[in-house]
């Protein structure tokens, strides 16, 4: 098969680790030919260009700026990618048939290039939903439904649900997001969704030994004899920084826990001078990381983290945990009540959930974590449920079982 790629996540070439990276290379493992289209944003300054290797013809479409800017510009840069994806499409790929489009959310703005290799090509249309866009934004009151916002609102439900109406089939992070995409569209029929969840290549364990964990945190600064609780990820308005705040301030009175802040993201700059005016003792908050630099700091800390604003009524689901499981971690999520996030976590055996409204929940839980028999517990737990259910060949069975139908 032909397939096509549509992404607002800028790689070079599909060896990075990501979610949809490890699931392209599945592809090309299956004997298709993939075609990438990836954005080269304004702010790397560079051109639209071509690159092809080992089977996967890669389009750095030049575009405005996606990732880690302000609303407005991510607004408007997002809402021209229809037209530059469209154009690259045709000066690129005239001459290729594409048997399966792939894309996700974010953005829902490819409606309209999709539509346009659905119809000159009869292509198997699969959505990877990833994100709920615009309500998602109405929860964290960046728009709303009935003030001087609407029409913006208005504007991207209506490509939001175009986006749904062309596509043959919505692989979903959870039940929770089948539940409430029909629940909120009931003009969809529940055979189009289904839940293909987020997955990962699986690696092997990096356990390091008690010489090497000690090396690696005294390079980062991070204290040998405390449980060290790891945030690994963005760090913007959907985490709900200001309840990490908080959380971080009642672990100033914990003796032997400490937490770890590594990211990057719109809300980084008052994380930072939050650190730098509390003068925190039990916390530490570095910048963003190489991949293999933080999986290795990763491998040294004790728990993940997960963080998630308490007002969402759309049920997220953070690609994060996977790294934590595929580590073995147990996992401590902090989060709002509508994601079954927490509920997997629970009931899979593999950590703690409390609602992120809830600072002395969230230090109980913290304190359970404290014990290492119930970490080890966890941690084996942790890993055996990624085996079991996150594998990413498993999620290319589910991609080509629906796509299989068409007889592409």
């Amino acid at each position: 098969m032909n397939v096509l790629f549509l992404t607002i996540i800028d790689f070079e070439t599909i060896e990075e680790k990501n979610i949809y990276t490890d699931l392209l290379r599945v592809f090309r493992k299956n004997g298709h030919r993939l075609y990438v289209i990836s954005p080269e944003e304004r702010r790397k300054k560079g051109k639209t260009r071509v690159q092809s290797n080992d089977g996967v013809t890669i389009l750095k479409l030049k575009t405005g700026n996606l990732q880690k800017t302000n609303f407005i510009e991510k607004g408007i840069s997002t809402c021209l990618l229809e037209p530059q994806f469209i154009r690259g499409i045709k000066k690129n790929f005239s001459d290729i048939k594409f048997d399966l489009v792939l894309y996700s959310t974010p953005p829902i703005t490819f409606v309209k290039a999709i539509r346009y290799v659905k119809n000159r090509d009869d292509s198997y249309a699969y959505l990877l939903l990833k994100d709920i866009f615009p309500q998602n934004a109405v929860d964290l009151q960046i728009l709303n439904t009935n003030g001087m916002k609407k029409w913006i609102y208005r504007y991207f439900r209506k490509k939001e649900k175009s986006l749904y109406a062309f596509s043959n089939k919505i692989g979903c992070m959870s039940q929770a997001n089948v539940d409430y995409i029909l629940k909120n569209n009931p003009s969809i029929h529940d055979t189009k969704l289904e839940v293909c969840p987020n997955s990962i290549e699986l690696d092997k364990i990096n356990k390091k030994n008690n010489e090497e964990i000690y090396r690696i945190r005294k390079r980062y600064g991070v204290p040998d004899h405390k449980v060290i609780f790891i945030y690994g990820g963005n760090l913007g308005a959907p985490q709900g920084v200001p309840f990490l705040m908080k959380c971080l301030e009642a672990n100033e009175d914990e003796s032997n826990s400490f937490l770890l802040i590594v990211g990057s993201g719109t809300e980084y700059p008052k994380l930072k001078h939050f650190f730098q005016a509390r003068k925190l003792q039990n916390a530490k908050l570095l910048e963003s990381l190489p991949v293999v630099e933080y999986k290795e700091l990763a491998a040294a800390s004790d728990v993940g983290l997960i963080f998630l604003d308490s007002r969402f009524t759309i049920p997220n689901f953070p690609s994060r945990l996977l790294a934590y499981l595929e580590q073995g971690m147990p996992v401590l999520a902090a989060t709002d009540r509508n994601t079954d996030i927490g509920k997997i976590i629970v009931n899979g055996g593999f950590g703690e959930w409390c609602s992120s409204d809830s600072v002395e929940q969230f230090i109980e839980c913290e304190r359970k974590l404290l014990d290492e028999s119930i970490r080890k517990q966890y941690g084996t737990a942790a890993r055996k449920y990624l085996e079991e259910n996150y594998d990413v060949e498993n999620t290319y069975k589910i991609i080509m079982n629906a796509a299989g139908r068409k007889n592409v």
